[in-house]
């Protein structure tokens, strides 16, 4: 039992390490892509797991997280690394909310596309969901939410049921238009090739904040995108 939560407890602490990282990559200027490949060459450490983005959810990283920490508290051995990789987690899940909040000031009465409602691609599974976090938070601020998922749209209508903040789209492209501007929540294969001059020409404002980074940024400023990722300048 000890082991399988350890290995779980073990790929969140790099996704978390790799989110903390990537803040600091912000300020420096340095893209976390290239820190990843550059550590991940390393034999001993690997690429898996070491993505940065909006964060982990689903059934299994934060309730085993949860578990070992409650069974090391109860037998006097706190874990403080696990203690950090939830409080980063959490954290960071609301990255994008603040980047556009940053870019836009107050979010009252605006309108955001939300590509992506389940934890990971290929699933419908909404639970932890980095994805709920940010539309509660924009709501919370004022704004609507007009989403897209291939497969998890029953599932967020299950949730939240029907309120006048929330619009689920039947495609990609309909979800951006008339936006202030696109957030990506998951990286579904679909999502990875679109058509950048029809969302430009659909979204109010031409800017993106993608919290799983899809894109090269060079080449989306080049489509004329302001273009807002994870740890990349």
């Amino acid at each position: 039992e000890l082991t399988k939560y350890a290995a779980n407890a073990m790929l969140a602490t790099r996704i978390s390490f790799m989110n903390d990282l990537a803040r600091l990559a912000e300020r420096v200027g340095v893209d976390i892509e290239d820190v990843r490949r550059g550590i991940g060459s390393d034999s001993r450490i690997g690429y898996s797991f070491l993505y940065a983005g909006t964060g982990y959810g689903g059934s299994c990283f934060p309730k085993d997280v949860q578990a070992l920490q409650r069974t090391a508290q109860e037998h006097g051995a706190p874990l403080r690394v696990l203690r950090a990789v939830e409080d980063v987690n959490n954290d960071q899940k609301s990255t994008l909310v603040r980047k556009a909040s940053d870019r836009f000031g107050s979010l009252s009465g605006r309108r955001f596309a939300l590509w992506g409602l389940a934890f990971k691609p290929n699933t419908d599974d909404m639970r932890e969901a980095p994805a709920r976090t940010i539309m509660e938070a924009l709501w919370a601020a004022g704004a609507s939410v007009v989403a897209y998922d291939p497969i998890a749209a029953d599932e967020c209508r299950r949730i939240y049921g029907d309120r006048p903040d929330l619009v689920l789209a039947a495609s990609p492209l309909e979800a951006v238009r008339g936006a202030d501007a696109l957030m990506i929540a998951t990286e579904w294969k679909e999502f990875r090739s679109p058509s950048f001059d029809e969302m430009r020409d659909r979204l109010k404002h031409p800017v993106i904040f993608d919290g799983r980074n899809l894109y090269d940024p060079a080449l989306v400023r080049g489509k004329g995108f302001e273009y807002f990722s994870v740890g990349r300048s």
